[in-house]
């Protein structure tokens, strides 16, 4: 298992100090799909707002786009 941070970012990162266990970067990309679709009803006025995934080592492995219809 390795642990993965969900960072929300916008302009201002907001870090996730806590994060959450995976057996693979698929999984936690998985999750970050879910996370954005959360957000997509919380946040429907911040355009930019993304999801980033973030492994152990600090590397970013994945940005989920929480409006992906904004970035066209």
């Amino acid at each position: 298992m390795q642990t993965f941070y969900f960072d929300r970012k916008d302009g201002v990162p907001i870090r996730d100090r806590i994060g959450k266990e995976f057996s693979s970067d698929a999984e936690a990309i998985e999750y970050s799909k879910a996370l954005a679709a959360h957000f997509r009803k919380e946040a429907p006025t911040e355009p930019d707002l993304a999801i980033v995934v973030v492994s152990e080592s600090g590397r970013e492995i994945h940005r989920e786009p929480v409006h992906p219809e904004a970035e066209s």
